[in-house]
């Protein structure tokens, strides 16, 4: 018997909780009736952090019980691979795949789009999708979730429209002052842990105003990098690893170093799970602190405000940040990374989990940060993003004596 394979293409506004705890537990509605009665299984990161959560909690390892590795110390594609093999063993009669691509690498989406293929021979694919580039090729029937409504209907597939901000980008606070055009400097930089080989004689020189994308296979070392320009990293130490022009161990102070970086990965959004308002948000972006906790001058409220007009959201200066949709929270947490115009804007797969618009609009708002302003961006993505206008590449190649670096024009 063929297996009926479906996409429903989602929104960062979707029920998609919703719609996975009605198929899975029930009642079950068209268009999933043919669903009812059978065993189900989730693919999803919400699975793989509960998972991680009974291994750090209950010392209870599921996943990993043949291995000697947690869950907690593996890259996505290695995590992702490990929920696969338990859900196969468990043979279901269909899969939920919740952006089943998220977080991978081009080589791992290959792998798991053969493996996907391969099963849903046997397996009923219900595909949970934001990314149309993301669809599988074996589905044909399509159907779109507007808030808790699914539209009954195949979905027409289009691209997204190209997206501008008009007004130009508010100016800065204070400046932060720089003497020299290089702001990073990696020379030889080698990183092993616990004898294991992560960077193999890294160089890497980031200077004023440049425009980055860091890319690389997943458990290439590329948060070990990050770490160590923003002074997070010990590996650093007794290496030739300068930070705005301070050898690493030198005497500077993780403070200092942090007062010139903006940064935004989405796992720092549940830092903010109280009642802060937008305006309150970015503020706190010139303060370094979560929340806000003193007054406001009305130079800090202007500009703030100036910031909000520019993503179209100044009536909702009030609204509180847990109220927005996922699109715009990412706004949010991009500008109050950028609101001090920092030396460098690092921003850790920003656009992971987004829909097309919503990852277009962030794209857009990043090229209008890199086109006017000074501030050098490092922009860190699998997926190569339509319309980013990252000018160099910075790229992690693994090897047997860990990744090296290759720079590309």
């Amino acid at each position: 018997m063929i297996k009926k394979h479906r996409a429903i293409f989602i929104n960062n506004d979707s029920d998609k909780q919703g719609l996975i705890e009605r198929i899975l537990e029930g009642p079950v509605s068209n268009p999933f009736e043919d669903l009812k009665g059978q065993q189900g299984a989730l693919f999803s990161k919400l699975a793989l952090d509960k998972y991680i959560e009974e291994e750090v909690l209950h010392d209870q390892k599921v996943l990993t019980k043949h291995s000697k590795q947690s869950l907690r110390s593996m890259s996505s594609g290695e995590r992702k691979k490990a929920l696969l093999g338990h859900i196969k063993n468990s043979s279901p009669e269909f899969l939920i795949l919740d952006n089943p691509f998220d977080n991978l690498d081009v080589g791992s989406v290959d792998d798991l789009k053969q493996q996907l293929s391969l099963m849903s021979k046997k397996t009923t694919m219900l595909q949970i999708i934001s990314r149309k580039k993301d669809l599988l090729p074996f589905i044909k029937e399509y159907y779109m979730l507007e808030d808790k409504r699914l539209l009954a209907k195949s979905y027409d597939i289009q691209s997204v429209e190209e997206t501008f901000f008009g007004d130009e980008l508010p100016a800065p606070l204070s400046a932060i002052n720089h003497s020299g055009e290089e702001l990073i400097k990696f020379k030889g930089i080698t990183v092993n842990y616990e004898g294991m080989p992560v960077l193999d004689n890294i160089n890497w020189v980031i200077c004023k105003g440049e425009f980055w994308q860091l890319k690389g296979k997943n458990g290439s070392g590329k948060t070990t990098l990050l770490s160590m320009i923003t002074g997070d990293n010990p590996k650093g130490y007794g290496q030739e690893l300068f930070l705005f022009g301070k050898k690493k161990g030198s005497g500077e102070s993780i403070w200092e170093i942090k007062t010139k970086i903006g940064y935004f990965t989405p796992a720092m959004i549940d830092r903010f799970k109280g009642y802060h308002s937008l305006e309150n948000m970015l503020i706190s972006g010139l303060t370094d602190s979560i929340g806000l906790y003193v007054q406001p001058s009305e130079i800090q409220i202007r500009i703030a405000k100036q910031w909000l007009q520019l993503i179209g959201m100044e009536k909702l200066r009030h609204t509180y940040f847990h109220d927005l949709s996922m699109g715009q929270q990412r706004l949010i947490m991009c500008i109050r990374a950028m609101i001090k115009h920092p030396l460098l804007l690092i921003l850790d797969e920003p656009t992971a989990g987004l829909d097309d618009k919503s990852a277009a609009l962030f794209v857009a708002l990043v090229n209008k940060i890199a086109s006017e302003s000074d501030t050098s961006i490092i922009f860190v993505s699998h997926r190569e993003e339509a319309g980013l206008n990252a000018n160099l590449v910075y790229e992690l190649l693994p090897g047997k004596r860990g990744s090296t670096g290759k720079r590309q024009e």
